[in-house]
C-alpha cells in the first residue's frame, strides 16, 4: 500500500456512469470526473514550528481538488493521485 507523507492524499478518481433518470445506461466507456476523487490515505499531516497540523480530510472523503495539481501514480495496475492537502477544494457531504 502507498502510504503519503507529510501533507499529501493518496486519491482514487471517482468513476461515473452516463445513465438516464430512469436507470438506463447511456454508454458502456467508463468516464471519470476530472477534478473528484476519494481519499484512499493521508499523511501524518503538515509540520509547522515542530508540531503537526492535523489533516483536514480523512480515509473515504470525496473531495473536489484543483485540476492539474496532482501527480498520477500506478501501483499494482491501479491508478491513484498524490496531491497536497493544500490542494483540495471541498468535502463533497
Amino acid at each position: 500500500m502507498i502510504k503519503p507523507l507529510n501533507e499529501n492524499v493518496l486519491l482514487k478518481k471517482e468513476i461515473v456512469e452516463n445513465k438516464t433518470a430512469s436507470g438506463i445506461i447511456v454508454s458502456t466507456s467508463e468516464k471519470s470526473e476530472e477534478n473528484v476523487g476519494v481519499v484512499v490515505a493521508v499523511g501524518q499531516g503538515k509540520l509547522v514550528d515542530g508540531k503537526r497540523e492535523p489533516m483536514t480530510v480523512k480515509v473515504n472523503d470525496r473531495v473536489i481538488f484543483e485540476k492539474y495539481s496532482a501527480n498520477e501514480i500506478e501501483y499494482k495496475n491501479e491508478k491513484y493521485l498524490l496531491i497536497p492537502e493544500s490542494k483540495i477544494l471541498a468535502i463533497v457531504e
